[in-house]
């Protein structure tokens, strides 16, 4: 009987997940052609996890063009190793391009690859290339997942030298924060290395195989969060010097010489930023910490995100300036186009007129002549009946004047009244609520006072890790709400508000509600115009990306918002 799973989950891209066998130059899974790594080498190079000794089985006769459940065709073999191969495949029911990992269902790990897999579908993490289906069907197993063709692998990122500063910051601080979220739900990845670790287009990192890359190749730890943060510290290393931090050469980068030991990336490579140098350092197997700090060492993830957060905020560099080209004189300005000179003669210029004798000229003149006389005549005709009303004056200038019921100008403006607020309450769509307590100070009339935001290390943008934060006020009865004007804490680049009409002060979700404006802005004050006007008791002000602040009295450094106070009219 064939047993499918029901592990459908929202598909961010497409993606591969395997890299290449040993032949050098096929393209990876992700199409692009790079120097594979060695599935020995790299297990012991990246110095964690145990590979479980595990018998051969013949991988199942498959071919390009066989399709499996009458849905997947599958394109070209990628992989082929320990008794199972994976594919680029093509879902011809979504036409897509997927990744396919197949294995004989009697393989002694094929069922440790099924529970994997269902247990990555289910944390449907964006961050992570997502696993589509694992099925056990006509004495197979096989596992789809995404197909990213726009990614490049960090492999090939560090091919031409190392990654800028702000690069390799951004890719330690997201594949961190990504691989905690994971730990917490109990999952671990095992086989975390440049080949796993990829970037779109758009600039975000991604890890592919979480869990099924290990289980595949029977990859065990009994210390899963060390491992896999000191792969992450030997990525971080890799990062910064194009060298990885070990003895025995990897991914198509060079060791480090034998006998020196572990030694820090700024004494590797001139120029590495000390800080990011010193979090390697914290987080791979060194005994300790860094000589020069002694700080504790990162063992997990979690601790590892903690101290990115308490590092000072890496700016990305600001665009070269590029001077326009020097003006060159063409031949059509030089009067020659279309009549090139033979060579050694000199072109003779024509001599253009005086000035204004041509016949436009002379045209241009009378008409200039014209206006300013109809401009003196008018002028002087102005002057005369000015000087013949000041006579005519009399005390009705001091008398006020009234406007009669047929004046049309007294009913173009409507009268805008600031609407009071009875009442508000924090909405918490995601995670944890941020300060409920202190909801009342954003309405109290003192700007000093505040309802803040926790400080988050990935931004401005809040999502995926959270789709916003916001209050939902009572207005006291249905209002027809026109501006709200949102006094904020922080400034920078950037803060994002969004009004909602809702039903209640606790409502369900944001699905439920209507949007009636949004704007985004750097400064300390948002305000936000109604273009879909709905009447309603209840508004939601929402915030979907903060600024980055430095640390104070009540909060980490990181992306946060505070909201001094709140103005509704109508």
């Amino acid at each position: 009987m064939a047993e499918r799973s029901t592990a459908a989950v929202d598909v961010a891209d497409n993606s591969g997940d395997e890299p290449l066998t040993a032949k050098a130059d096929q393209s990876t899974a992700d199409g692009v052609a790079q120097n594979p790594e060695r599935d020995t080498e790299s297990d012991k190079a990246q110095g964690s996890g145990g590979i479980e000794e595990t018998e051969k089985v013949s991988p199942p006769e498959l071919h390009s063009g066989h399709k499996l459940a009458r849905r997947y065709r599958l394109e070209e073999c990628v992989t082929r190793l320990d008794g199972f191969s994976s594919w680029r495949a093509v879902d011809e029911k979504l036409r897509r391009a997927v990744g396919v990992h197949i294995l004989p269902a009697d393989h002694s790990r094929a069922r440790s690859v099924l529970a994997a897999a269902r247990s990555s579908a289910l944390l449907g993490d964006p961050r992570f290339v997502q696993v589509l289906d694992a099925v056990e069907e006509n004495d197979l197993v096989y596992v789809v997942h995404e197909w990213l063709p726009d990614a490049t692998e960090l492999t090939a990122l560090l091919a031409p030298g190392p990654l800028e500063v702000h690069d390799a910051y951004q890719m330690v601080s997201q594949i961190a924060s990504a691989m905690a979220a994971a730990h917490r739900e109990g999952l671990a990845h095992l086989r975390l290395n440049p080949n796993a670790v990829l970037r779109t287009s758009s600039g975000q990192w991604r890890i592919r195989g979480l869990a099924v890359n290990a289980a595949l190749r029977g990859i065990s730890s009994d210390t899963p969060q060390r491992t896999d943060t000191e792969a992450i510290g030997a990525l971080l290393y890799a990062a910064l010097t194009q060298r990885w931090p070990y003895e025995s050469d990897a991914y198509g980068l060079s060791g480090l010489p034998k006998g020196v030991g572990l030694i820090a990336p700024d004494q590797v490579r001139a120029g590495v930023h000390r800080g990011l140098s010193e979090l390697a350092m914290r987080a791979l197997a060194n005994d300790g910490a860094t000589a020069s700090r002694h700080e504790a060492p990162c063992t997990t993830p979690e601790e590892l995100v903690k101290a990115i957060g308490e590092m000072p905020r890496i700016r990305p560099p600001e665009p070269a300036y590029t001077a326009p080209p020097e003006y060159q004189r063409t031949t059509y300005q030089q009067g020659t186009y279309g009549r090139p000179s033979p060579p050694g003669a000199t072109q003779v210029l024509p001599t253009p007129p005086p000035p204004l004798q041509s016949r436009t000229g002379k045209a241009l003149k009378w008409a200039v002549s014209a206006l300013l006389i109809a401009a003196l005549g008018l002028g002087s005709w102005q002057l005369a009946d000015a000087l013949m009303d000041q006579g005519n004056k009399s005390e009705d200038t001091k008398q006020t004047q009234t406007t009669d019921g047929n004046d049309k100008t007294g009913d173009k403006t409507k009268p805008v009244k600031t609407l009071a607020i009875q009442g508000a309450k924090e909405f918490v769509a995601k995670g944890d609520p941020q300060h409920p307590n202190d909801v009342d100070k954003t309405y109290d009339g003192d700007k000093s006072t505040y309802w803040r935001t926790s400080s988050f290390i990935g931004g401005p943008v809040l999502a995926p890790y959270k789709p916003g934060v916001g209050i939902v006020y009572d207005l006291g009865s249905v209002q027809d709400v026109s501006t709200a004007t949102i006094g904020l804490y922080y400034s920078g680049d950037h803060t994002t508000v969004k009004l909602y009409a809702t039903n209640s002060l606790s409502p369900s979700s944001l699905d439920s509600m209507t949007q009636l404006g949004t704007v985004t802005t750097t400064g300390t004050s948002a305000t936000v115009k109604v273009t879909k006007h709905v009447k309603s008791r209840y508004v939601l002000v929402w915030l979907t990306a903060l600024p980055h602040a430095d640390s104070d009295q009540y909060s980490d450094a990181g992306y946060k918002q505070a909201i001094t106070d709140v103005k509704f009219t109508g």
